[in-house]
């Protein structure tokens, strides 16, 4: 079910992040959550995974009803390749990223803004209406960045990388994490996107800050 921002703009997760880790916290595997927006007629896809997940994407996308070439929008938040790996499917799209986006709005409700530290290229997607929902790839990669107040464990640069995150918790009701499930910031905890305005409960997954 799609999170309804506003009778015009709704989104779905179409596949969720993740993030494995051994004993000594090396990360084993690191998968990008992709998100689908709807403003309109406008479809916008936000990150494409990791390749080799092509599949997974695509029945995601099948399952709202959507094929790549309805992709009129393809936003990466930054360039790593766990984020990168399925542009290809998408050819249809106009592709932007890039920190000179701050501010852009791509789609009636629906603006990029500039969120650098992880990479210095690092934006968000920002949908703001009723609902304010941060599509933040990782600039704030799981929830236990938010709540131990902590930056990505990969940065170039921590202080860039804490005011990033603290921008995007100050301007977000729902937060979209690149490497976790979505979550509420006022009720900390996980949520289910059918579920936004009521009790918040777990998606799944294994908290794990990146």
């Amino acid at each position: 079910m799609p999170a309804t921002v506003s009778r015009d703009l709704r989104l779905w997760v179409v596949k969720p992040g993740s993030l494995q880790r051994d004993d000594s916290s090396e990360i084993l595997d690191a998968r990008s959550t992709v998100t689908l927006i709807e403003s309109g007629q406008i479809h916008i896809l936000v990150d494409s995974g990791l390749a080799g997940e092509e599949e997974k994407i695509l029945s995601g996308l099948d399952g709202i009803g959507i094929v790549p070439e309805d992709i009129e929008i393809l936003v990466n938040t930054h360039q790593h390749f766990d984020h990168t790996g399925n542009n290809h499917l998408f050819t249809s799209a106009r592709w932007l990223y890039g920190t000179e986006l701050d501010g852009l709005g791509i789609a009636p409700g629906v603006r990029i803004a500039a969120t650098p530290g992880h990479t210095m290229d690092s934006i968000s997607v920002v949908c703001h209406s009723s609902l304010r929902a941060v599509i933040a790839g990782d600039a704030l990669p799981t929830m236990d960045n938010f709540l131990k107040d902590l930056p990505p464990r990969i940065h170039v640069d921590r202080w860039l990388a804490m005011d990033s995150l603290h921008r995007i918790a100050n301007m977000a009701d729902l937060v979209v994490p690149g490497h976790d499930h979505s979550f509420s910031i006022s009720e900390r905890n996980y949520v289910t996107l059918e579920g936004l305005g009521e009790a918040t409960h777990a998606e799944g997954g294994r908290r794990g800050r990146m």
